[in-house]
């Protein structure tokens, strides 16, 4: 049993290093470089066509959008900077002057055809080309190795379907949720107990201004998600799924926002009353439950957003709503408390309301209605820019969409036929 147990997490790491985004990349850079310059041998007039293995290398990305918007822009600068060392073999040759205004021209001409992150190759291919002795024959032999490591550099990203990195942004996102909830219970039992130091206040406080680095890599996660998504023939409606992980690490980022304002009043407070405690007895008790079931639905917040089967996200959001509710009892609870506190003891009365507005606007923004506002409001958002941005492929797919329901509706598929 021990043997099968081990065997198992063996084939489980086997398959998680298949999808790692550093070991796909290897893969499919090396095999495309090595198929454009087997190739490029048959094709090109160079005894070594690493220009074509190089292209490929450059142009092969992750995701299929990638390789895609890659792979033209690299085309581009190649063939702008060959057209500058022809001119300029033409007019001037070599020399060191002549090679300072290549490489100024060259970068002009980059940024003219806007090639972005591939400037500096227009001048590198000018360069290579200018150094040679047969320019001609050079220059349209580089453009052609070029072609080819782009097409085979596409072509591996066509065969090849690059992964969809959706689950992985999902695990991020969760990730951050679970990390945003132990802090919140550390904070709670904090607030719950006899005496807090200041520096044990402040150590929190730096916890959760340590949480935007995390952000930060959930982000890159989450970027590469929605590349994987994007002119992807595997995934449907690739649209709805990149608003809804970027609405919802939105949200989380908001959170992560005022908990830290949240841990910053708290650590104020400490200062103001230490050796005291924060709190009464009843009144710390209360904050420490409701930051605990906040901190669920932070949890059940994330499980939502990265749960696409419709069943699923049924049931997410009904615990979400159910967790919503509950704690909202406790801050109306905790709301009394604190006032009644207040009114006994006025000094530094503006931190306790503080943190009561501060739980309040994390209730705010995990509430589902709002939730959903936002999400129609934002795939609103996206589809205006789309259709301003590509008018005529945005009148395609409507056109596609009424014609494929008027099918559904004769032939009866995905509903009753009549």
């Amino acid at each position: 049993m021990r043997e099968v147990r081990e065997w198992t997490a063996h084939a489980t790491r086997v398959l998680n290093k298949r999808r790692d985004p550093v070991v796909v990349q290897t893969l499919r850079s090396a095999t495309a470089a090595t198929i454009a310059y087997v190739i490029a041998l048959r094709l090109s007039p160079e005894k070594a066509p690493l220009t074509a293995p190089l292209t490929a290398l450059l142009v092969v990305q992750v995701t299929l959008y990638a390789t895609l918007t890659n792979g033209f822009r690299r085309v581009n600068a190649v063939v702008a900077g060959v057209l500058v060392a022809i001119a300029f073999s033409l007019l001037v040759g070599l020399t060191w002057w002549s090679l300072a205004l290549l490489i100024v021209a060259a970068l002009a001409v980059g940024r003219l055809v806007r090639v972005e992150e591939y400037v500096p190759e227009v001048a590198i291919s000018a360069m290579l080309v200018l150094g040679v002795t047969t320019v001609g024959d050079t220059a349209w032999a580089r453009v052609l190795e070029t072609l080819i490591g782009a097409v085979v550099g596409l072509g591996c990203n066509l065969l090849l379907a690059p992964p969809v990195w959706v689950e992985e942004a999902g695990e991020s996102i969760e990730g951050l949720a679970r990390r945003l909830r132990q802090l919140m219970l550390r904070m709670g039992e904090e607030a719950a107990a006899r005496g807090t130091p200041v520096d044990r206040a402040a150590e929190r406080l730096h916890e959760a201004r340590r949480l935007d680095h995390d952000i930060v890599e959930v982000d890159a996660a989450l970027r590469q998600a929605e590349d994987s998504l994007r002119l992807n023939p595997r995934v449907r409606e690739g649209l709805l799924h990149r608003v809804v992980l970027r609405t919802g690490l939105d949200t989380l980022e908001i959170c992560t926002v005022v908990l830290r304002v949240l841990a910053r009043s708290l650590t104020d407070l400490a200062k103001e009353r230490e050796p005291e405690p924060l709190f009464e007895t009843e009144t710390g008790a209360a904050l420490e439950q409701l930051l605990s079931e906040i901190a669920d639905a932070v949890v059940s917040f994330a499980v939502l957003v990265t749960t696409h089967l419709s069943a699923s996200a049924e049931s997410a959001e009904e615990r979400l709503a159910a967790e919503l509710r509950t704690a909202a009892g406790t801050r109306d609870k905790l709301a009394l408390l604190l006032r009644e506190e207040a009114e006994r003891d006025p000094r530094h009365w503006q931190l306790p309301g503080a943190v009561l507005t501060e739980v309040n606007r994390i209730l705010d923004e995990l509430d589902t209605e709002h939730r959903t506002r936002r999400l129609l409001e934002e795939l609103d958002r996206v589809s205006r820019e789309q259709r301003v941005r590509m008018p005529r492929l945005t009148r395609m797919r409507e056109r596609l969409g009424v014609q494929e329901q008027l099918w559904r509706n004769r032939t009866g598929v995905g509903g009753r036929s009549r």
